[in-house]
């Protein structure tokens, strides 16, 4: 259960993230408020998971979660450049994420 608690902590960082982009500044209610519930939630999410995960593993898992999903929101979201070489190492992000879940 606890590393579903850490995927969706991961899943509200790329929310949060998202949301603090469209706040523009926090001058943006809605947009900030979003923002507030998705960072409680994500926070909330992974004070969860580490009752069980490691610190280390799931910290590392939630910031590759977030950076990996905040890439591809840029890109997708916000027509961020797209290239080989930040997909490569995104796609590194997600492997090495995925290695952390094998050993844990």
């Amino acid at each position: 259960m606890s590393w579903f608690y850490l995927i969706f902590a991961g899943l509200f960082e790329i929310g949060f993230t998202t949301f603090l982009k469209l706040s523009a500044g926090f001058t943006k209610v809605v947009p900030t408020l979003i923002f507030v519930v998705f960072s409680v939630l994500s926070f909330t999410s992974l004070s969860k998971a580490i009752d069980t995960i490691p610190l280390g593993t799931a910290y590392a898992v939630w910031t590759g979660i977030g950076a990996a999903g905040t890439v591809l929101m840029g890109i997708l979201l916000f027509g961020e450049l797209q290239t080989f070489w930040k997909l490569f190492f995104v796609c590194n992000i997600i492997a090495s994420i995925a290695g952390l879940k094998f050993l844990s």
